[in-house]
């Protein structure tokens, strides 16, 4: 039987580091604030929404509330958009996906300022880590002795995408080993499935990523070291797809009509033939939104390492 990628127990070491984080940025009269825009009511949205609101109010992070209908314009979000990357009481702004239909979601997230696409998606956010100037953050070592000035150096630089980021620092925490293994990678997205392929690439792993135009899906799954699937279908991952011993990671979310959550990866068959894998709920979801705080803390840091008159800009 498969051992359990913990996702909450790292969330919530995560959460404790932010939280003391908070803590001393407040001491010095700084508020850390990340704006939340929800646009209508799509349900796998509304409880990402509801699940960050919670873990702000547990680490002492101010969240600020943008709840729009979904006959919003796009001209409305991005006047939004642009009064809150003015305003200094906000340091990060996340913008849940899917916004309807009749606007490209591109257009919005590049509208963010880099300083606060705190979600690692926007344009010149996705364009460092492919260009390998922002992936030093996959190997930075988290200490209780780490100072807070290298912290604040580490503010300096991009955001990286939370969820895939999340993936690694998750493998990371339970000494998973990834340089030079096969990690199968399904789904393509730019909030997903690329950014962690790179990652997956900084760390030195052979990457192959699979889309819905992959041929033979399972004979590509059962070659993986280390399976990451992020598609959204429910079961879509059976035990047949997995290798012996090979690490799972279910980062697809599905919300079923009674309300629960499901994965991408039939857990029952598939944690009897794997040696880790991540339960839905429970893995990679809450890491993920630990990531975007503490994400917002290093905006938080860097714009106050900005405006001290210590710093001398070269």
């Amino acid at each position: 039987m498969a051992t359990i990628l913990d996702g909450r127990k790292l969330a919530e070491e995560i959460r404790a580091d932010v939280k003391k984080e908070v803590a001393t940025l407040n001491r010095i009269g700084i508020d850390v604030g990340l704006g939340l825009l929800l646009v209508g009511e799509n349900p796998a949205s509304v409880q990402y929404f509801q699940a960050t609101l919670s873990a702000c109010r547990k680490t002492g992070v101010t969240a600020y509330e943008f709840r729009l209908p979904q006959t919003v314009t796009a001209n409305e979000i991005l006047n939004l958009v642009n009064k809150i990357n003015t305003d200094e009481r906000i340091h990060g702004l996340l913008v849940l996906m899917p916004l309807p239909r009749h606007m490209n979601p591109r257009r919005i997230i590049n509208h963010i300022v880099p300083e606060k696409d705190i979600d690692g998606l926007g344009a010149i956010s996705v364009g460092r880590l492919a260009a390998d100037e922002s992936t030093f953050q996959l190997f930075r070592k988290d200490s209780d002795n780490a100072d807070q000035q290298s912290r604040m150096i580490l503010s300096l630089w991009s955001f990286l995408p939370c969820t895939p980021f999340g993936v690694i620092r998750l493998l990371d925490r339970y000494k998973v080993p990834v340089r030079g293994k096969h990690a199968v990678i399904i789904g393509k997205s730019l909030a997903v499935g690329k950014p962690l392929a790179t990652m997956f690439l900084a760390k030195e792993a052979t990457v192959t990523v699979c889309h819905k135009e992959t041929q033979d899906l399972a004979a590509m799954t059962r070659q993986a070291d280390i399976l990451c699937s992020a598609t959204g279908r429910v079961g879509l991952i059976r035990a047949g797809m997995v290798k012996k011993g090979a690490v799972v990671v279910d980062i697809g979310i599905s919300v079923l009509k009674d309300g629960s959550i499901a994965g991408d990866v039939d857990f029952k068959s598939v944690s009897k033939k794997a040696s880790l894998i991540t339960p839905v709920p429970g893995g990679v979801g809450p890491v993920t939104i630990s990531m975007l705080l503490e994400n917002t803390v290093r905006s938080a840091q860097r714009n106050e390492l900005f405006k001290s008159p210590l710093v001398v800009m070269g």
